[in-house]
């Protein structure tokens, strides 16, 4: 038959059952709770529960009572019209995998820091102009996708997320990228396109692992020397920063491994002669720039 909508008191039934049972994954996903934009405080008591899926729903907040979810390892409750979390939150010590992308939240309380397990963070979609400056302290987290909120900065206190391996801060924003963004050490992927960034950090040298860099539709006025120490790049888009970027540092060459390089939509006028030492270059985006390159050269870089 036709699933019926759901009221508060047959969440509250459920959750009550679910509680008695030792339930260990809810999936109240898409559940047409069209009604129930709070959760009851019963929520609580399912102390077994380490998957709880509550997407696509209308719920505007979470009862403080979700700190006694001690099992607690994935929460998703993307598509909500959640404004914040409670500050109880912080006490989900085992929380590895968080969903919170297309909510209307627009701050993360300062006790978010003390999730020390989380590994997996998705706030994209959201409202936030700033993180916690005790987002340092997460030295589990692996991924942070921060995309399509109104972050105008990155607290200095990120380059201590040893573990970060993909940062992603797509259409935001961020003037600049915080000077400790080099700090990490293990940060593979680092997406920051559609922004208003006009400048590199001073130093990105201590980058170890850094595959994949994209700075393109921002405002880069230049690239620095630095850029260039970082030798583990196998992508590196700085395309469409239009009037801004001028030219390309002049050791661009010592970036041995890379293969795929964007530099469209710049006033990129000459490529240093370091250019030729790129052997593994496959391809090379230079449309609309002021760039003039013998067919030769490209043939010979092995560029399509």
């Amino acid at each position: 038959g036709e699933m019926k909508k759901l009221s508060l008191a047959d969440v509250a039934k459920l959750i009550e059952t679910s509680a008695v049972m030792g339930v260990t994954v809810l999936c109240l996903q898409e559940m047409l709770m069209d009604q129930v934009e709070w959760l009851p405080i019963s929520l609580g008591n399912l102390s077994n529960l380490v998957t709880l899926c509550l997407g696509e729903n209308k719920i505007m907040a979470l009862p403080t009572t979700i700190s006694c979810l001690k099992s607690l390892k994935k929460l998703d409750i993307h598509s909500n019209q959640l404004i914040n979390l409670p500050s109880s939150f912080g006490e989900l010590s085992m929380l590895s995998d968080l969903d919170l992308h297309d909510n209307r939240m627009r701050s993360l309380p300062t006790t978010f820091g003390n999730l020390s397990s989380l590994i997996n963070l998705d706030i994209s979609r959201n409202r936030f102009s700033a993180l916690p400056e005790t987002i340092g302290n997460l030295t589990n987290l692996r991924m942070l996708n921060i995309e399509n909120n109104d972050m105008e900065e990155l607290p200095q206190t990120i380059g201590s997320c040893s573990s970060l391996l993909e940062l992603r801060a797509n259409c935001n924003t961020l003037e600049a990228l915080p000077d400790t963004i080099g700090d990490l050490n293990s940060l593979e992927i680092l997406t920051a396109r559609y922004n208003r960034i006009e400048r590199f950090p001073p130093t990105m040298a201590p980058f170890a692992k850094l595959k994949e860099l994209d700075i393109s539709f921002n405002s880069l006025e230049s690239v620095p020397d630095s850029l260039c120490l970082v030798t583990s790049l196998v992508k590196l888009n700085i395309g469409k920063n239009f009037t801004a970027l001028k030219s390309l540092p002049v050791s661009i060459g010592n970036l041995e491994l890379l293969e795929e390089l964007d530099v469209s939509s710049n006033q990129i006028r000459a490529l240093p002669d370091s250019f030729a030492m790129l052997s593994n270059l496959q391809v090379l985006h230079a449309d609309e720039t002021p760039l003039e390159l013998p067919p030769q050269d490209i043939v010979k870089l092995g560029a399509q």
